[in-house]
């Protein structure tokens, strides 16, 4: 059996109503969900955080979450990172959503396969147990899909499935009440059809944004997952539309483009970060989320890459100081996409790709392995949701000279949510024209 894992991100729009929409799913009767151990996990509300929750997610999933997102960011975008895409080409992803989405696979996953997926996240079995894991994701993905004013936010998966398959009643029920997700049952062999679905479903969650994702599903295919975060997030100090201007950003020594450079000028956290070459720029978001933006000295991209770690964000907490900064800020959409397989390779999650891979808590069998992993994402940088709010975003800014921080060449951009301590995506951008 092939199972194709695709892996979706998209930052723009409004968050829908219901978290957790209703699904249907084929639930098979002969393998039974321990009711101790579920009332254990999730107490008797279900999509509830555990009533265990100390108002923030388990800090060792907080710490392996980052971990993970800045060893992933380092492996894409080194030398063999470049293999997935060209040195010219922007970079965008949300680790959250890639190690949810594997954690989620960890469900259906046994043996070696199981321990390489939570190494390759950087969970270690001394550290926390597997049930620890989705407990905490299921807390944390809760949270963040009620994150309060401000920060509009969906976070799910949803799972199509072949009619002829009987999914273990375990996995279905994880993936529904830890997970969030969506099941469906589908027939492959008709794929027009099944390319209809999954695009009406995408196309749904992303209010119409994303009209088209699937062009084409291998009717061989038997499993198939989505995963995706949803983001619409306000500047608490927004851009006025009326200072955009064309001005130049240099790619390279070589190459210079146009772009329509957003400006303002306020208080503002900002550092000098001389060990890592950069200097650090933080915006905060209405609610609780900020952006970081990381402009690294001239030929420095590679090594401000190279160094980013928790390390580099306990070193900016020290050195950002609110002062007053004129900011030129490039008004840009990047998209991106990344075949996971071979970076989750130099990761150590091998099997699960390969004959050897044991996930048979999904489908009851041993031996199905995931044919391939795609992460695609979308960030938007603009003025956009301001309305009204331009003329009322003045600060009162010490008469001194103002630091100009004007990013006009490649950059790094995060943004973390901070009541849960998670990066919801990273980015470089190479070029903010690249479409």
């Amino acid at each position: 059996m092939r199972i194709l894992f695709f892996l979706f991100f998209f930052i723009v729009g409004s968050l829908a109503n219901n978290p957790y929409p209703d699904n249907s799913g084929h639930p098979n009767n002969n393998n039974n969900w321990n009711n101790n151990y579920r009332n254990e996990i999730y107490g008797n509300r279900e999509n509830q955080p555990n009533t265990r929750n100390r108002e923030m997610p388990n800090q060792v999933l907080v710490n392996s979450n980052f971990d993970f997102a800045f060893k992933f960011f380092r492996e894409v975008s080194s030398n063999r990172g470049q293999g997935y895409h060209s040195r010219r080409k922007n970079i965008v992803f949300s680790p959250m959503c890639i190690s949810s989405a594997f954690a989620m696979l960890a469900l259906g996953a046994r043996a070696n396969t199981l321990d390489q997926i939570l190494r390759g996240l950087d969970f270690r079995p001394s550290e926390i147990q597997e049930k620890t894991i989705h407990e905490s994701f299921h807390d944390l993905i809760y949270m963040l899909n009620n994150a309060g004013p401000g920060l509009q936010m969906e976070m799910g998966n949803c799972l199509f499935v072949e009619k002829k398959l009987h999914p273990q009643e375990q996995f279905l029920y994880g993936l529904r009440n830890i997970y969030g997700g969506d099941i469906y049952l589908e027939n492959f062999k008709n794929t027009v059809e099944t390319e209809q679905h999954i695009n009406d479903y995408v196309e749904r969650k992303t209010h119409g944004k994303i009209a088209r994702l699937v062009d084409g599903v291998d009717p061989i295919t038997e499993i198939l997952l989505i995963s995706y975060m949803y983001l619409k997030a306000k500047w608490k100090k927004p851009f006025n539309p009326k200072y955009t201007e064309m001005q130049n950003f240099y790619i390279d020594s070589y190459n210079v483009v146009k772009v329509p450079m957003m400006f303002q000028m306020g208080m503002f956290e900002a550092g000098r970060d001389d060990e890592r070459s950069c200097t650090v720029l933080k915006m905060p978001y209405e609610g609780h989320a900020a952006a970081y933006f990381i402009l690294p000295d001239k030929g420095q991209l590679d090594k401000v890459a190279r160094s980013l770690s928790c390390g580099a964000l306990r070193a900016w907490k020290k050195i950002l100081t609110k002062s007053s900064v004129n900011v030129y800020l490039p008004k840009c959409m990047a998209i991106g996409e990344l075949h996971l397989k071979d970076i989750m390779y130099t990761m150590g999650v091998v099997d699960v790709f390969t004959d050897k891979a044991d996930l048979s808590g999904i489908t009851g069998q041993p031996r199905h392995r995931l044919s391939e992993a795609i992460h695609k994402a979308m960030m938007l940088i603009d003025e956009r949701g301001t309305e009204a709010a331009a003329a009322s975003s003045m600060d009162l800014v010490p008469m001194s000279t103002p630091t100009v921080l004007k990013f006009n060449m490649p950059f790094i951009a995060m943004v973390v949510e901070e009541n849960t301590e998670s990066i919801l995506f990273m980015a470089t951008i190479i070029n903010p024209n690249e479409k």
